[in-house]
Parts: C-alpha cells; structure tokens; sequence
C-alpha cells in the first residue's frame, strides 16, 4: 500500500511539473534542440558533436518569437547549445525573470518598449541584436472599413506608452487623426490635435486587444499577438508602410542583462537566429507578418 501511494504522488508530482500556466502571465516551458543534439554532422563544435550541449534558457511570447526559437534550434545546435524556451504572455514576466536572472535572454519586444521598461523598473537590460520587425496592423471589428468609421466610433490601441505611440502614428498615416508636431515616438493620446470623426481610443493592454475586438470597431494590434489570434497580414485594414519611422525603430530584439550582450552563447544565438535556413523560416510561414532584419 505504501509503495501504491508513492508511486500515486510521484506521477502527481510530474504531471504538476509539466503543467503549463498560459492564462495567467506565468511562463510555459520548451525544451527545443536536445532531438537534434545527436544530429551534429562532423566538422561542426565538439560539443554539439559530442552531444553535449550547453542549456541558454531564453523567454518568449508563444507566436511568433518561441516559433522562430524552435526553427533555430537545430543551427543552434550546430553551434553547441541548447535552447530551454520559457513561453510567456505578458510583456512584464519576462524582463522581470530576465532582470532576477531567471533567464539568460528574452525575445519579445522591441528597443522603445526595453528602454521604457527600464526606465520605469529601474531594471538594466540591453538589446544584444534587432532580429525582426512586426508590422503593426489596424483590424476590423464591428466596422468592417476605415472608410465606414462613424463619428463616435471606438479604436482599440496598446495602453503602454511606446505600442500606444506606435498605434497612434499609424492612425495618423491613415488621416483619422492627427498629432501634434514632433510627438513622433512619444506621442500619446493628449498630443491629438485633430480628431475629425471623433474617434474613442479604448486603451487595454495589449495582449487582451485581440480578444476585446468585437468590442470595438477596429483594433490597432501588435504583429505578434495577431498572429497568436490567427489574424493574417492580408486580414488588416492597413499595415505600417515599410519605410515608416516604426518599421525602421520597431525591430524586435534579443535583449539580456547589460553586460552579457557579448556573452559567447548570445553571439551563437543571434548568429543562428540570423541565418538563412531562419530568415527563410519566417518569410515563408508569416507571409509577411514578420520581416527580417538582416
């Protein structure tokens, strides 16, 4: 009976272990390359060779950037290392447990939001590479066309100060508002000086815009938490031009506590994340929700 129980708690204990926690901000956890260890043709690392691979544990949204982390595990593990993914759907976790140390690196967000975190958290994370840009899209709701937005209507956008800038300029570029001279990057709302159809901004967080969008009538959404909705580029209203001061500030990147951005295992990571096999990965399953940067 004793050894019954025992065998009872253990199998509990396990299953406890690989529970994931996606519904309330608290990671998920991937263990990615350890199958493609034994893979390790001859001339590459000796310890990729050897099967032995070093661990770097690295936080990530679930879509696309834990994606991508997958599709550059088997480079990486060419290069010797091993990738431990911590899925999180927040955008606070994971700078947090990168900042304890929890992590080694993360992979979800862009400068203007990293340079804002630490100024807010007094946390010292730095970029160590700008992978990839996610154009930001505008979505419908209960209104179907920008063209068909009545007066009053409801726009939902991120209620952090950088995606908040980012969706009120691509508001601007399609003429439903216009900002004040010079807001730029740190525009707000309060730096609207012209609203013509006196549209309502309805400020959420941003991983929550995709489920409150039949709540509005269109949704200005971040490129990852869209393709995590199932939304296509081809589905958006309009999409951030290319040669915008977003597309050419908004590079998603690599960030790690200062001081490592050099750290050989980070080099390996941004090496493989830049490589062909994974630049093609992303251009040929995101059909341009996300773009390489290099």
């Amino acid at each position: 009976m004793r050894k019954t129980i025992c065998v009872i708690a253990a199998a509990a204990l396990l299953a406890g272990s690989l529970a994931g926690c996606k519904g309330n901000g608290k990671e998920e956890t991937t263990t990615a390359a350890q199958t493609e260890a034994g893979q390790a043709s001859n001339g590459e690392t000796g310890t990729a060779a050897s099967g032995e691979l070093k661990k770097i544990v690295i936080g990530a949204s679930p879509a696309p950037h834990a994606e991508i982390l997958k599709a550059a595990s088997q480079v990486l593990a060419q290069k010797g290392y091993e990738l431990d993914i911590k899925e999180y759907v927040d955008y606070i976790q994971p700078n947090l447990a990168l900042e304890s140390g929890d992590l080694d690196a993360n992979y979800f967000q862009h400068l203007p939001y990293l340079e804002s975190f630490n100024a807010e958290n007094g946390t010292k994370l730095v970029s160590a590479a700008a992978i990839h840009y996610e154009p930001f899209g505008i979505y419908a709701g209960k209104t179907k066309a920008l063209a068909d937005l009545a007066d009053g209507a409801t726009v939902a956008v991120p209620n952090d100060t950088s995606n908040e800038a980012r969706a009120l300029l691509l508001l601007e570029a399609q003429g439903l508002i216009k900002l004040k001279e010079g807001a730029g990057l740190t525009a707000t709302k309060n730096d609207i000086v012209e609203n013509p159809k006196n549209i309502k901004l309805y400020e959420v967080e941003a991983a929550q815009i995709p489920r409150s969008i039949d709540d509005v009538d269109v949704a200005v959404i971040n490129g990852n938490y869209a393709i995590d909705a199932g939304f296509k580029m081809s589905d958006a209203l309009a999409v951030e031009d290319s040669q915008s001061i977003a597309a050419t500030t908004y590079g998603n990147v690599i960030a790690v506590r200062e001081g490592q951005e050099n750290d050989e295992a980070i080099k390996a990571l941004v090496e493989a994340l830049e490589s062909d096999e994974v630049k093609q990965y992303m251009e040929t399953t995101y059909e341009g929700a996300v773009v390489p940067l290099k």
